[in-house]
C-alpha cells in the first residue's frame, strides 16, 4: 500500500504558475511510473502528464506541452508538476497518481488537489 499526499494547489490569474507536489510513502515502495491526472466540473478525468521512474522519460497531454513539466526525485519518493502560462481551461481538481512496479495500473491516487485559474 502507497500513500500520496499532493500539496501546492490554489487560485491564481492566467498567465501564472503553480507548482504541485506530491510524495509517496509506504512499505517496500518501488514505483514504476507516477502522473499527474486531472478532472474539471461535468468532464472526465484527463492523464495530463507521466513520468516514468527508472529512466526519467516523460509524457505530455497536447494541451499542456510546453507549458507543464513533470519531474521526479526518487530519493526523497516526491513526483512534481510544474505549470506555467496557466489557462482558465486548466481549472480542475489535480490528482497524484503511481503504478507500483508489479501493481495495478495506476493503482495508488491521492486526494487531489484544487487548482482554479482565473481569467
Amino acid at each position: 500500500q502507497v500513500q500520496l499526499v499532493e500539496s501546492g494547489g490554489g487560485l491564481v490569474q492566467a498567465g501564472g504558475s503553480l507548482r504541485l507536489s506530491c510524495a509517496a510513502s509506504g512499505r517496500s515502495l518501488s514505483i514504476y511510473r507516477a502522473g499527474w491526472f486531472r478532472q474539471a466540473p461535468e468532464k472526465g478525468r484527463e492523464r495530463v502528464a507521466v513520468v516514468y521512474w527508472s529512466s526519467g522519460i516523460t509524457y505530455y497531454t497536447d494541451s499542456v506541452k510546453g507549458r507543464f513539466t513533470i519531474s521526479r526525485d526518487v530519493a526523497k519518493n516526491t513526483v512534481s508538476l510544474q505549470m506555467n502560462s496557466l489557462k482558465p481551461e486548466d481549472t480542475a481538481v489535480y490528482y497524484c497518481a503511481a503504478h507500483l512496479s508489479g501493481g495495478t495500473d495506476w493503482g495508488s491516487w491521492g486526494q487531489g488537489t484544487q487548482v482554479t485559474i482565473s481569467s
